[in-house]
């Protein structure tokens, strides 16, 4: 299955937010950030006609795992943090932010956000998938 199939997307006339649902790591803040958009009760469970563009944007870049992005109407993307951080969990999962590329099974991706596996036992290499105990 291609990453492709594997991503919703959400469209507005201001803002288009995609998930990867295979990428989520549960942190939640998207839903304690905007609740209104982002309720897990209803379908679809992203509402992006909820808020304005810029505050899911600015929502959507809380996002440690980078399952969700965004692009506004304008072609406007995420602007990567400066300077790259790396940030090691006490249990090894990686917290990068910035301008970065990720080398997958299926290529070269440019990201500005993702949580790496630590221990090598993720399914989802070499993102972080919760299956080892660097996901615990």
């Amino acid at each position: 299955m291609s990453r492709e199939s594997e991503q919703k997307t959400y469209r507005t006339e201001s803002v288009t937010v995609t998930f990867e649902a295979r990428r989520c790591l549960h942190a939640a803040e998207c839903v304690h950030g905007l609740p209104e958009v982002f309720d897990t009760a209803k379908r679809p469970w992203i509402q992006p006609d909820e808020s304005t563009a810029e505050r899911l944007a600015e929502v959507i870049r809380r996002c440690p795992s980078g399952a969700l992005r965004y692009e506004l109407a304008g072609g406007g993307t995420e602007t990567p943090d400066r300077p790259t951080t790396i940030t090691r969990s006490a249990t090894g999962q990686l917290t990068v932010r910035g301008e970065l590329s990720v080398d997958t099974p299926q290529g070269t991706r440019a990201e500005t956000r993702a949580v790496l596996c630590g221990c090598g036992q993720s399914r989802l290499q070499p993102y972080c998938d919760h299956a080892g105990p660097c996901g615990q």
